[in-house]
């Protein structure tokens, strides 16, 4: 927390739920709000078993804690999902941006197959500290959203796709070799990663307007 402002993330995939459990417990008793990804059902019920407050989104595959103030969320990410088969990577990354107390939204099946969805949602997006973007097949949307916006954009590809996308390889180098300067590119199905950057330049944003 000291380096980053946010408390360190349990990444659950292959840890047993009995330590899941004790990591949680530890966490709380240092007062610090949980958050696992890649969590497996039965992982999930072990957790809900101990802590019946907490956030399970099935779909993302993440558990988290709800914080213990009312703070208001600050700025505003909005999440672009290129179809409804990337969702839970889009999900991934909303509750990322929850637990990092960011205000977020997901827009979903704005792909290259319907570019007109995409431009109707351009005026929601020019508000953004910064944009998240979920595309498999060619992955070619965070070239296109980059073309538009003046934010950064952290694209993300996944492994959603027929033979020729290989798990989400060809989406990846295409997200790569893309020209719009604003856009860097996370690891495949990495909705956490993209999500946790752009959570902290709309903290940082935040902070920096407060000490004007």
């Amino acid at each position: 927390r000291r380096r980053c402002g946010f408390h360190e993330v349990v990444f659950a995939q292959g840890k047993p739920a009995a330590t899941l459990v004790s990591i949680f417990k530890k966490l709380g008793e240092q007062g610090r709000v949980a958050f696992a990804t890649r969590v497996a059902p039965e992982q999930a019920v072990a957790i809900r078993e101990e802590f019946p407050n907490v956030i399970d989104n099935p779909v993302a595959r993440t558990l988290r804690m709800p914080p213990a103030t009312g703070e208001s969320a600050i700025g505003y990410v909005p999440i672009l999902a290129a179809g409804t088969s990337d969702l839970p990577v889009a999900e991934e990354a909303l509750e990322t941006l929850r637990w990092m107390n960011c205000n977020a939204r997901i827009i979903a099946d704005v792909g290259v197959a319907g570019p007109q969805r995409l431009i109707q949602s351009l005026p929601v997006l020019n508000a953004a500290d910064a944009i998240v973007v979920i595309a498999g097949m060619e992955g070619a949307l965070p070239s296109v959203v980059g073309g538009w916006v003046d934010c950064p954009v952290f694209a993300v590809p996944t492994s959603v796709g027929y033979g020729a996308n290989f798990g989400g390889v060809s989406a990846l180098l295409s997200m790569l070799n893309c020209c719009a300067p604003n856009v860097a590119v996370v690891n495949i199905d990495a909705g956490f990663k993209a999500a946790y950057l752009a959570g902290i330049i709309a903290h940082r944003i935040n902070r920096a307007a407060s000490e004007l």
